[in-house]
């Protein structure tokens, strides 16, 4: 490279949420470039369960979680694990999280929650249709599934609340589950249906449609890593292993990787990493009709075009660990609890999301300057929450005001 490249706005980032802000960008007739070392939509934004998860409302801490958590932290085959190598380094983001998980504090976390996902579908199907992918995103509804009555009881407070925050859930008994989903065995709890909500047949092909569509608009494309972001009077340069960018405007969407960046934009996030898995097994026919999260365990049993994914977990342990065989394991033995004849899976996937001790994403103007906006820290949502996001981030930009209440989701609310 023998000069800088200029843009007027680059975009560190390139999975969902960093391809949706470039498409909408791009289509304002803005100059956007993206940035990730990777080929785009890679990592957590192709690993997920595919759900637009409006009805996610609940954030990860709740006083539920916080009087379970000595068992959870220390247990293998807790649905929430943490390696204990990692735990020295992981203290002070579990502290912040257990104060998050204090009644107060979690409710107020899913308030600001249920507001900015309550059009999640609507958003996603005018993108779905906008890049070409409305055949990918199905409308069939989710299903949380009670294995056992003592599961269905403990939920019904926490299914209240959802219904007073607007999402449509319907408690369904055995036989009722059993008709929405012949494949799977009888559960004695019956489960909570989700009928608004939507997933994707194949959300990495849904990403690779957004990434297409986004460089059809004008977006440019450069492969390297972001390590350095520096003001100056002519705006900001950002550099790294294949990088010289001259930028006036910089968004930070590089999910599990932003914290340095987001340090050297002057904010301290307390962001931390899931570390994601899932395994599939290809078939010709999906067993499922619709995804279904056995709560109890902790992950999806997701119908995908020509195979089945089951994705979920949440592990804590950083960037640089390899895969855990254990929480693999722990997964093909849910999938076999339902489906005993399965045999070794065809594929196995690890990848990380940005986590937050209060599950909020991280949205708006750096405390250095609004030359910076931050886009990330969506967790377990950021598949759901990337159309949304990319429209508060449009609207910043153009100085209109946004429709959107999104001050639950300052960098600076620790």
């Amino acid at each position: 490279m023998t000069g800088p490249v200029k843009c007027e706005i680059a975009v560190i980032g390139a999975g969902v949420v960093g391809l949706a802000i470039a498409h909408r960008l791009a289509l304002e007739g803005r100059e956007v470039l993206l940035i990730d070392p990777d080929s785009p939509g890679m990592g957590a934004s192709y690993g997920n369960a595919g759900t637009v998860a409006d009805y996610a409302v609940q954030p990860v801490g709740t006083p539920t979680v916080l009087a379970g958590l000595p068992r959870l932290m220390f247990d293998r085959n807790s649905p929430l694990a943490i390696r204990q190598a990692a735990l020295p380094a992981l203290a002070p983001w579990l502290m912040r999280f257990a104060r998050q998980c204090l009644p107060a504090a979690a409710r107020r976390n899913a308030l600001a929650l249920a507001n900015v996902l309550s059009d999640a579908q609507q958003r996603w199907a005018a993108l779905a249709n906008e890049i070409g992918g409305s055949e990918i995103l199905v409308h069939r509804g989710c299903i949380y599934l009670y294995e056992r009555l003592r599961e269905r009881r403990a939920a019904e407070a926490d299914l209240a609340f959802r219904r007073g925050v607007g999402v449509a859930v319907e408690l369904l008994g055995a036989d009722e589950i059993a008709v929405l989903e012949p494949g799977l065995p009888r559960v004695e709890g019956g489960g909570a249906f989700f009928p608004d909500a939507s997933f994707m047949l194949d959300p990495g092909q849904m990403v690779q449609l957004l990434a297409k569509a986004a460089l059809a608009e004008g977006a440019g494309l450069l492969r390297g890593a972001v390590t350095g972001l520096n003001r100056g009077l002519d705006g900001l340069r950002l550099t790294g292993p294949g990088v010289q960018v001259h930028a006036r405007r910089v968004v930070i969407a590089a999910g599990a990787h932003s914290r340095a960046l987001a340090l050297q934009a002057g904010d301290k996030v307390p962001l931390d990493t899931e570390r994601g898995y899932h395994v599939e097994w290809d078939m010709p026919a999906p067993r499922l009709n619709r995804p279904t999260c056995p709560t109890g365990r902790g992950f999806y049993l997701c119908p995908m075009t020509g195979r089945l994914r089951v994705a979920g977990t949440v592990e804590l342990g950083g960037l640089a660990a390899p895969p855990s065989p254990h929480r693999i394991a722990r997964l093909v033995a849910g999938a076999r609890a339902f489906f005993p004849d399965l045999g070794p899976p065809d594929r196995e996937w690890m990848g990380f999301r940005p986590s937050m001790p209060d599950s909020l994403p991280v949205i708006g103007p750096s405390s250095g300057g609004a030359d910076v906006l931050h886009a990330f820290g969506h967790g377990h949502i950021g598949l759901t929450l990337a159309p949304i996001t990319s429209e508060i981030i449009s609207d910043f930009l153009a100085g209109r005001e946004s429709a959107r209440d999104y001050s639950a989701f300052g960098p600076d609310r620790f």
